[in-house]
């Protein structure tokens, strides 16, 4: 391997050991590489960034942050949270299944974990505790619960995804869909025995007449991700599109029918939208950058080559990858390892013969999967901010959820139906 192709790996890597966020450790390393390669000149930087922005589908980013501040804004997560007490706050443990099945919902508003857990955590992390719950567990449960903000659509993170290694983002968010519902399932039977088991108090019994109320008020809330979803697959609008949609959508309702949002808002909400997208923009810029540079150094023929003398087939190279993410997920940031090993990981997934769709969804899943586990999972860290709970005695409350979602993870390997059967229906 030459030189620069050396200085780009070991650069980044010293870099972020050091401390240095994930965008500039990876704009020095392409930068030191291109100086230290006679055959590149310095113009590659504003070609290959000009090439990176020129996507349709990045429009996509800053319509679904700007529409999951807007609901997040505008009280729906409260109302999502009445509904899903409603729904299921009478069985045992309800209230954690509560906070459970309100991050499933407002994860298909928000598109963000760290957003979920914020929105949904801020609001049910005090009633837990009120309830008569552990504070360590309560705060685990926000935590677990918000992992699920970047698998089930609309996800930034299934976007970013797809225009860094050209799978298709329609199908992708698609593919999040049933992996999401079906874990969110599993974490909520996980809390229920958990709750049966250490006696946890619950609430009264199932009222109908309090569940019509309830839905009834958060009737808005839960359309949203069905005109999103709805809108790709009868091929309405595409996700880029989708994502204005669902922008107007959130103004409409939060302004009109909720009134929790009027015009003054608007310019705050606009503003720290665009703060966060325009760090989020010279980050994936960045990383199209070093996409192109290592694969213009073959760096995925070697490390394509490895796997192949590790793995004998795709079965063993599928668990050899869910032990590298969750390896990963313990110290990377869910952008760093998405940026830096997508473009790697992906096309030799297809090299043993994995569906793009289906490693796309296996790989976001486990970023999420990372997100909650100790000991720098970043939605582990925003439970303990909000609870004001030690990191040590909420991450073994984790522990367990993490090994749910970890088994939920394999599952997902190993049947790429649950992955691929809906997006299999949408074209493009």
């Amino acid at each position: 391997m030459e030189l620069s192709a050396v200085l780009l790996i070991v650069v980044l890597i010293v870099l972020m050991l050091l401390g240095f966020p994930i965008t500039w450790s990876l704009a020095s390393a392409c930068i030191l590489a291109i100086v230290f390669d006679p055959r590149l000149s310095l113009s590659t930087l504003p070609q290959r960034i000009f090439v990176g922005c020129d996507n349709f589908s990045m429009l996509a980013l800053p319509a679904f942050f700007l529409a999951g501040d807007i609901m997040a804004r505008g009280g729906l997560s409260k109302r999502l949270v009445v509904f899903a007490d409603s729904f299921v706050g009478w069985v045992s443990g309800g209230i954690s299944l509560v906070s459970i099945v309100a991050c499933t919902f407002f994860a298909a508003i928000s598109g963000s974990s760290v957003a979920t857990t914020a929105a949904i955590g801020g609001l049910m992390y005090p009633e837990m505790v009120k309830r008569g719950y552990p504070k360590d567990y309560s705060a685990a449960v926000q935590a677990i619960g918000g992992t699920l903000g970047i698998v089930i659509p609309p996800s930034t993170v299934f976007v970013i995804y797809g225009n860094i290694t050209g799978v298709s983002v329609a199908k992708l968010l698609m593919a999040g869909v049933l992996p999401g519902v079906v874990t969110g399932v599993m974490l909520c039977v996980y809390a229920y025995f958990k709750a049966k088991r250490s006696n946890f108090p619950k609430e009264s019994g199932f009222s109908f007449k309090r569940f019509l109320y309830s839905f009834k008020d958060a009737v808005w809330a839960l359309i949203m991700p069905l005109i999103i979803l709805g809108g790709i697959y009868m091929g309405v609008f595409t996700p880029t599109e989708s994502a204005v949609v669902a922008v107007f959508y959130g103004f409409l309702v939060c302004m009109a029918i909720y009134g929790e949002i009027s015009g003054k808002h608007v310019w705050e909400i606009v503003k720290v939208t665009s703060v966060v997208v325009a760090n989020l923009m010279f980050l994936v810029v960045t990383a199209q950058l070093f996409g192109y540079l290592i694969t213009y150094y073959r760096i995925p023929v070697y490390v394509t080559n490895f796997f192949m003398a590790m793995a004998s087939d795709k079965y063993v190279f599928m668990a050899l990858i869910v032990i590298l993410l969750i390896f990963c997920g313990m110290f990377l940031e869910v952008g760093a390892t998405n940026l830096i090993l997508g473009p790697i990981l992906a096309p030799i997934a297809v090299a043993f013969g994995v569906d793009p769709v289906h490693f796309g969804m296996v790989f976001v899943f486990l970023l999420a999967v990372g997100q909650a586990t100790p000991p720098f999972g970043t939605t582990m860290f925003v439970a303990c901010g909000i609870s004001d709970q030690p990191v040590s005695n909420v991450a073994k409350r984790l522990i367990p959820f993490v090994l749910v979602e970890i088994a939920c993870a394999v599952l997902f390997a190993y049947v790429p139906w649950l992955s691929t059967y809906l997006p299999s229906l949408v074209s493009g």
